[in-house]
């Protein structure tokens, strides 16, 4: 079983716990996925509905079951022959009064045995948070809080503790000193002087409390991108590494996990070296497990986010990444690049935005390090200011300065961070910084040209070993751990959660890790990256949907057909736009919605419209609306534009979703869903063919819960609703050829029909999948450019792939994705000589020039084997 053959990833909250996931292990067993693939089952904050703020490493979450749910439910896996991956989470961990180690922190301060945890800085440059923790928790300032009466000194199980709100803060050992049993009186926030003395006692304490808007600015510890209560370890230290991992390495251990996926690698400080040490740990465990689990290698995926020209370092020794680029490529060969020039123009005549997707992540860039990282350009900026006071050629070098020149650097950064040790930098780093610099020249002012340089030297362009040993190196190497921890939350947040929100000339390609700007691929670039995967990492993760995805796998594959209709696309949304003006108001001293957000929301509308929805069904146009307002004022927010998180402008934001209410309830529904179905069959023919590419190209597949089924989720929290196993396992039972359940397309069942024929087919054949070699194969013929096609093969086994794309010239306004014959006329592929059965249907055939027809039938993919 290792490695895993096909993945389903699982979403665990009180809501689906590990017992609920017992009752869909023969579900996917059926199905013939071979691992499920757990989000972090690790004690959370109490409700977490993601996992990923765990408050204690040592214990599986009560909420998800406890460990006993754990092993039932790895007891029903290992009875279906299947295993277990789980996410973890080494970057950071959930703060708080749940958090036993961040509370002892805030009672004994550095003298705290978990002090060294966290990634705190003890000495920084506010005199009042020098050797205090900040903590931005309150919901105003200190003073009117203290006034108000939500920071008192209460009793709680017998000792004494700050109250804020309902929550209780530890008091420092030394500041319980001469408190009696009166002191709650005496500390009485009603009256000027015991709010004079709970002040006194406030300030004696290990933290300071403050506004949680001030995060942004002060805030001493590093956070999970800018997210207050998540804070970052130092998991660098071995120390720390042990004791976060302990539980992750004994289920290892018993038997009870079989791999890890490793969220946010890019945010430790040495994502290398914590790949090789968690599998240097986990291949010691392999002789500890029992005889019922698998002895091969842990399976480990990294989360990471890597740009058009770059690559996972192989030494890092993982087995991929989480497929985001897979993502990337399988959508961008299903566009059409004759539409960029019409999209692009609509979207820069409506809105009056000439700037392009990279001009408007560097002014994301820019705003992000004002709105939600000054503290860590601070942090950064000091440490690079050490480098300099620590060298006495460079002593006279102000931090001003420096500060200047490091943000022109990260404004300009390509990509989302680089891996420079004590070595310095690679190529790619090298190439990476040079861009960089390109970029920063041109935005900084003259005078600090100089110290540019200087300063990409610092951050690795001089290898710190080539240094002697001392203050110079150390502090070298401490500027360019910090730095690079820096840039890919400013990536993140700039690229991600801002441009993608601003940029909206086709929100398909606005994804994680999908450069926006770039909105189609040719079918000899698909091709070579999956020559290039099956050859350095044949087992990466291959992914279309995940549960941080920004729109479901399908709501993509029918926004894709935009891109081939752009000019059918163009006049509508013009005739859409004068059409409901009336419905616009203002707001703000704004027209809402704007023409970008207005323009983004009919892309949202025609993209998500549910199959079978129809105009005037006054039940499901409200449960549609409900969920497109979650989406529009969360999308709102993120962009930054005219409200955010910090500061919502309810008003702008209600007055577009009375704008998306009002599109709904009147006439221009029925324009919607007629768009909706125009586009609906051809959108399906690329939603199967992208399934089919995942489950056949080099790696291993992702299922993301309920997603054999067609997805049209929004982003996250929709995208992680309830799914309805009992009806994917009723169609799954009555075992339909894709061909049959063609005919009733919209329920879905023909997307699983076609899983489950090829997941049959990785199980028999596993071989083929984890060692085959990839080759492309050329159609001939008049519909040529509509087919991509390739062969895998291992030892006399052989596997052809076909899958029609760009469609719409047929489909478009179809009743069905089946595609005509007559489209297929004078076009064939040449299938390698042998015998060949037809996996997703019935019937053989031999070798040779073969009709495209002959190979599709009716479906748009198409997937044969010969010698097996």
């Amino acid at each position: 079983m290792s490695p895993p053959r096909a993945l389903a990833r699982l979403q665990f909250h009180a809501g689906f716990t590990l017992d609920d996931a017992v009752e869909v292990v023969d579900y996917y067993a059926r199905l013939g996925i071979s691992h499920l693939y757990a989000s972090p089952i690790l004690r959370a904050r109490s409700g977490s509905t993601h996992g990923y703020d765990v408050v204690d490493c040592h214990e599986v979450n009560p909420e998800l079951g406890g460990e006993d749910a754990l092993r039932r439910l790895v007891a029903r896996l290992r009875s279906r022959g299947m295993g277990l991956v789980l996410d973890i989470v080494p970057n950071h961990m959930g703060v708080g009064v749940q958090n036993a180690w961040w509370m002892d922190v805030l009672r004994h301060s550095r003298t705290s045995r978990y002090a060294g945890y966290f990634d705190i800085d003890w000495q920084a440059s506010d005199p009042l948070l020098r050797g205090r923790l900040l903590l931005p928790i309150l919901g105003a300032g200190y003073d009117a809080t203290l006034r108000e009466g939500h920071l008192r000194l209460a009793r709680r199980r017998g000792e004494w503790m700050l109250r804020v709100y309902d929550d209780h803060l530890p008091l420092s050992p030394e500041s319980l000193a001469g408190l009696t049993d009166d002191a709650e009186a005496k500390h009485d926030p009603a009256s000027d002087e015991g709010r004079a003395t709970l002040h006194a006692l406030i300030e004696r304490q290990h933290y300071r409390l403050a506004f949680w808007k001030l995060a942004s600015d002060m805030v001493n510890y590093r956070r999970f991108f800018d997210i207050n209560e998540l804070a970052g370890l130092r998991i660098e230290r071995t120390a720390v590494f042990e004791d976060t991992h302990k539980t992750i390495f004994r289920l290892y251990a018993e038997g009870l996990i079989d791999g890890v996926r490793c969220d946010h690698v890019d945010g430790l400080a040495d994502p290398r070296r914590y790949c090789r040490q968690l599998r240097h740990r986990l291949d010691r465990l392999r002789t500890q497990r029992p005889p019922e689990a698998p002895r091969g290698g842990a399976y480990i995926v990294v989360e990471k986010i890597l740009a058009e020209d770059e690559s996972l370092r192989l030494d890092w020794r993982t087995d991929g990444t989480t497929g985001y680029e897979f993502m990337d490529q399988v959508s961008a060969v299903l566009h059409d690049e004759t539409g960029e020039a019409p999209l692009t123009e609509l979207w820069r005549n409506l809105t009056g935005e000439g700037a392009d997707f990279a001009t408007q992540a560097v002014r994301a860039r820019r705003q992000i390090l004002v709105d939600s990282f000054e503290a860590e350009l601070d942090r950064t900026a000091r440490a690079l200011f050490a480098a300099a006071r620590a060298d006495v050629a460079t002593r006279d070098v102000s931090l001003a300065a420096i500060r200047r020149v490091l943000a022109e650097l990260l404004v300009h950064f390509p990509v989302y961070r680089t891996y420079a040790g004590g070595a310095g930098r690679d190529a790619f780093d090298t190439a990476v910084f040079e861009r960089a610099v390109e970029g920063a020249l041109r935005t900084i002012r003259g005078e600090d040209t100089d110290l540019l340089y200087l300063v990409a030297g610092w951050l690795g362009g001089e290898a710190p070993r080539a240094l002697p040993p001392g203050p110079v190196r150390r502090a070298r190497e401490r500027a360019i751990a910090v730095f690079q921890q820096a840039t890919s939350p400013v990536a993140a947040k700039a690229v991600e959660d801002t441009a993608g929100y601003r940029y909206g000339r086709l929100l398909s390609r606005n994804e994680v890790g999908v450069d926006a700007a770039r909105l189609a691929i040719s079918m000899d670039e698909f091709h070579r990256r999956c020559v290039e995967r099956g050859a350095t990492l044949p087992h990466n993760l291959l992914a279309t949907a995940t549960h941080d995805h920004k729109r479901g796998e399908d709501v993509r594959a029918r926004l894709a057909v935009l891109s081939e209709v752009a000019g059918r696309w163009v006049v509508t949304v013009e005739h859409w736009r004068a059409r409901h003006a009336s419905l616009r108001q203002r707001a703000e001293g704004r027209m809402a919605p704007s023409a970008a957000d207005e323009l983004m929301l009919y892309q949202m509308l025609v993209g998500a419209w549910p199959l079978g929805l129809e105009p005037g069904d006054d039940e499901g146009l409200e449960r549609f609306a409900s969920r497109i307002a979650a989406w529009q004022r969360k999308a709102l927010r993120e962009a930054k534009r005219w409200t955010r998180w910090t500061s919502p402008n309810e008003p702008y934001e209600d007055a577009c979703e009375d704008f998306l209410r009002s599109l709904l309830s009147g006439d221009g529904a029925a324009e919607l869903a007629a768009f909706a179905r125009y586009v609906a069959a051809p959108g399906a023919a690329n939603g199967l063919a992208q399934t089919v590419l995942r489950l056949t190209t080099p790696g291993v597949p992702d299922l993301y819960q309920g997603t054999e089924y067609w997805d049209f989720s929004l982003v996250d929290p929709d995208n992680r609703r309830p799914v309805d196993f009992a009806a994917r396992s009723a169609s799954l039972e009555r075992e339909r050829a894709p061909e049959e359940a063609l005919g009733t397309w919209r329920d879905g069942a023909v997307k699983q029909a076609i899983i489950l024929r090829l997941l049959s087919l990785r199980r028999a054949h596993p071989e083929l999948f984890a060692q085959g070699g990839y080759r492309p194969l050329s159609a001939s013929g008049t519909a040529s450019d509509h087919i991509l096609a390739f062969v895998r093969e291992h030892r006399g086994q052989r596997l052809l792939v076909a899958v029609a794309r760009h469609t719409a010239e047929w489909l478009a306004g179809a009743e069905t994705p089946a595609i005509p014959a007559a489209c297929w006329e004078g076009t064939t592929l040449p299938l390698p000589e042998g015998q060949w059965r037809n996996v997703l249907g019935d019937g053989a055939r031999p070798g040779g020039v073969t009709e495209a027809v002959g190979v599709f039938g009716n479906l748009p993919v198409a997937a044969w084997v010969s010698g097996a």
